[in-house]
């Protein structure tokens, strides 16, 4: 269908023969729309407690089964147990933690005491409870726990347990479910020792950064924004009447109604990408702005209209190399929709678990991370384009790229504004018969 769409375009503006490259990017681009999401996994006939230290303390989460509390305890919870269906039974559960469960260091005990963060999520195999403690004891935060943590053991031999830390800004560590610190089985049920020493400010603002490159080479929305934005990096739009005679000027519209859309390959290299890292500063000025007030709390934006906003900045970048929307190529369009970029990326600080300590440094480590990406995006992509800016192939690069950004943008747009699941793969399929 894609492909049937480009050539008609390309037709029209009477590009070089051949197809091949269209259809390419028809499957590369078309694979973004089939990416399936990843879910957290956990395993049964396990249980997990996880730390999380902050600067004056620790506090985290036990997760244990239904099905194991029912063997321990002898109780009746079903499998999708609601937290207010639990509640009956949670100080007999937290009692039966409290003999399980204890943490010492070199300041002495430090007693478990529960809040009221209860959590129940469904798993492959069962369905978790999730407890949120707090220690105490906490005049200064120890740079060594001893953990004990044997529940089950008593009635399953086959039962394990594992210690983590999910969250300890300076040792670089955020949002953990899959480094395990300790062990913990029948016969080997602790304490053992939870070493908490490796930190320093330089770790945790360098997890920030990492963090930040990280967040936008998995963001595909974010870098199929960058790559709209960089389609036209390497041509400069001219008027009909201005371009007429330009040597090597790329002719996209003639007398149709997308006449004036003429473009004229760039002679220099510095210049042209000095004016993308322009661009690509100003969307880094206008997240910064965004993010930071959504991580302090002073601005929040449903998630929905975030990532709706974010889709469809891509096919408005996108439409702007067809057709021009601003007199200012790039630059209003990077702020702009910069903005709303800025509350998605706030979005993944929280996934990340961000509290509320070393916010000015995370803030500049993830942005800083973020610019780097981008650049380095740049780099890649960048001579590449420079050096296509003459031929044919790079009129269906240009025009066949900005289309499948369209289509792919309005996609997810129509998927998170409504909320609604279009089965991609099924449709591809009837229409193929």
């Amino acid at each position: 269908m894609y492909t049937l769409i480009f050539d008609s375009l390309l037709r029209k503006f009477r590009p070089a023969p051949g197809t091949c490259f269209t259809l390419a990017i028809a499957v590369l681009f078309g694979a973004a729309l089939l990416v399936p999401h990843t879910a957290r996994a956990h395993v049964a006939n396990q249980s997990y407690v996880y730390f999380r230290v902050l600067q004056d303390s620790i506090n985290g989460t036990i997760q244990v089964t239904t099905d194991d509390l029912n063997e321990a305890l002898d109780l009746d919870l079903a499998r999708g147990i609601t937290k207010e269906e639990l509640a009956p039974y949670l100080p007999r559960i937290r009692a039966y933690l409290d003999e399980r469960f204890a943490v010492d260091s070199r300041y002495g005990n430090h007693p478990v005491s529960w809040t009221d963060q209860v959590k129940t999520f469904a798993i492959r195999d069962g369905h978790v409870i999730a407890q949120d403690f707090i220690l105490g004891n906490m005049g200064e935060v120890p740079v060594k726990l001893d953990v004990r943590f044997n529940p089950i053991f008593d009635v399953d031999e086959t039962h394990r347990t594992f210690a983590l830390v999910q969250y300890n800004w300076l040792a670089g560590v955020h949002n953990n479910e899959a480094q395990i610190s300790l062990r913990f089985g029948p016969g080997d049920a602790g304490p053992k020792e939870l070493d908490l020493s490796d930190t320093s400010v330089w770790k945790g603002f360098r997890a920030m950064t990492v963090s930040g490159m990280y967040h936008i080479y998995i963001g595909l929305d974010h870098i199929l924004f960058l790559i709209a934005l960089l389609l036209p990096a390497v041509v400069t739009r001219r008027e009909p009447r201005a371009a007429v005679g330009a040597a090597g000027s790329v002719a996209l519209g003639g007398s149709s109604a997308w006449a004036g859309s003429i473009w004229q390959p760039v002679d220099r290299f510095k210049p042209a990408l000095f004016y993308v890292l322009k661009i690509v500063t100003f969307f880094t000025i206008a997240h910064t702005i965004t993010l930071s007030l959504s991580a302090l709390g002073l601005v929040e934006l449903p998630g929905y209209l975030v990532e709706s906003l974010i889709a469809l900045s891509i096919a408005l970048a996108a439409a702007h190399n067809l057709r021009p929307l601003f007199h200012n190529d790039g630059v209003i369009i990077a702020f702009v929709f910069g903005l709303f970029h800025g509350f998605g990326f706030a979005s993944v600080l929280r996934e990340v678990g961000l509290q509320n300590e070393f916010m000015t440094l995370s803030l500049l480590g993830f942005n800083l991370g973020v610019e780097l990406a981008q650049v380095l995006i740049i780099l890649l992509l960048f001579p590449v384009l420079y050096l296509l800016r003459r031929t044919a192939f790079y009129r269906y690069l240009l025009i066949g790229g900005s289309v499948l950004l369209i289509v792919i943008a309005l996609y997810w747009f129509i998927e998170r504004f409504f909320d609604v699941d279009i089965p991609v793969v099924t449709l591809i399929r009837q229409l193929l018969g």
